[in-house]
């Protein structure tokens, strides 16, 4: 961004973007929502179009642009009415490699990040587990070593795609926690292949993105060769430190996008529709909660920019990262509740729209990371109080 705009390039991402996903309607994304479907032919045009790649570095098939481009990208894809259904079967595939595309060795990254940004491999992240939560460093995913290489057991969940994947970034303990100085410290990262011999994926049943599931993941004696090690060993968990303020701001652009597109129904929906003689846009009761949260959005959206050029120029954001997800989840919550009471009884039927971006809304307000824990996070670097946790 210049100043407070795009510039003409990044006009160009969005434009593009909004132009692909127009051929993707509102019945499309609908469908998907009630049946469950994975939006296959969308996230192939998509690939098609390069979108995939669009982080990832040039020599390796990527676009190579910066995280200002690709959250302009998924901010356009949300806020093109395909809201989270269609970031969330994309998301993964914008940053979710970049730990093996930075830390892998050359042979890792030539084998593995081509195929992602071309579609051939379906990636899916084991990560969060049962009993650790946010707690990463009590995760009890185990790897323990081979004479060929590892064998992986373990538990996870919340683990996006893993019905579709065929490959999943793993993260596990290589050294036990009672066993090392840190707690950071013994945790490894794996690329391997998705076996579903040895790795059982069950779906969550959940209030909204029904097109993009999310699974709990039992992983049993999964046999992974030496050369799935991404990195060091031990040195995982920093690997995942790289990727959190990136995803972070994506979350947030991403919300501001869902907020967009139901304030854009709530504002065309207030202008046709009379009663009493009148469009109820006129009245200040309909018009000043989504005035209001036109705003809210704006102001989220510029704090998830001012995150993505930080982050860009190589600067801390750690703090602008986190406000960024936690401003736009929370806009884009209060655009979606305006634009369902503003349609009245309507904004509860499925044929507007505004409801699945209402219940979709709630994702950005939960994931990566709980309000809560953004607070902490500021009250501790930023302010400088006592930690609290």
């Amino acid at each position: 961004m210049t100043g407070f705009w795009l510039t003409d390039e990044q006009e160009t991402i969005r434009e593009s973007v909004l132009r692909l996903c127009a051929r993707f309607d509102a019945d499309y994304w609908r469908r998907t929502d009630e049946t469950g479907e994975f939006p296959e032919t969308f996230v192939a045009a998509m690939a098609e179009a390069g979108w995939l790649g669009a982080a990832m570095p040039q020599e390796l098939g990527g676009a190579g642009l910066g995280l200002t481009e690709a959250a302009i990208a998924m901010q356009a894809v949300a806020e093109s009415g395909a809201g989270f259904s269609g970031a969330s079967a994309l998301h993964l595939n914008i940053f979710g490699p970049m730990p093996v595309a930075k830390f892998g060795s050359d042979e890792q990254r030539r084998r593995f990040i081509p195929r992602l940004i071309s579609g051939e491999d379906k990636l899916c992240i084991g990560i969060t587990e049962p009993d650790a939560g946010l707690d990463t460093t009590s995760l009890t995913t185990r790897a323990e070593r081979t004479q060929d290489g590892w064998r992986i057991s373990g538990r996870k969940v919340w683990t996006t795609s893993a019905q579709r994947a065929n490959k999943i970034l793993i993260v596990a303990r290589t050294t036990p926690r009672d066993q090392v100085a840190k707690s950071t410290q013994g945790i490894s990262l794996f690329y391997c292949d998705f076996d579903r011999s040895r790795i059982q994926a069950t779906p969550i049943p959940k209030m909204g993105r029904k097109a993009v599931e999310s699974n709990s993941v039992f992983i049993d004696n999964l046999e992974v060769p030496a050369d799935a090690l991404v990195g060091e060993e031990g040195r995982g968990f920093y690997y995942l430190l790289e990727g959190l303020n990136p995803e972070r701001v994506l979350f947030g652009a991403e919300a501001v996008g869902l907020g967009r597109a139901a304030l854009k129904r709530a504002a065309g929906y207030a202008k046709e529709r009379v009663v009493f003689g009148r469009p109820i846009g006129q009245n200040q009761g309909v018009a000043h909660p989504l005035a209001k949260a036109w705003a809210e959005l704006e102001a989220a959206n510029l704090m998830a920019f001012k995150a993505a050029a930080l982050y860009d120029a190589g600067r801390e954001c750690g703090a602008e990262a986190n406000a960024a997800k936690y401003l736009g989840g929370e806009a884009g919550f209060h655009a979606c509740e305006a634009a369902v009471l503003a349609h009245g009884g309507m904004g509860y039927a499925k044929e507007f729209d505004v409801e699945r971006y209402f219940r979709e809304s709630m994702i950005a307000r939960l994931a990566p990371i709980s309000r809560e824990m953004v607070f902490n996070f500021i009250a501790e670097r930023v302010l400088g109080l006592p930690r609290s946790y």
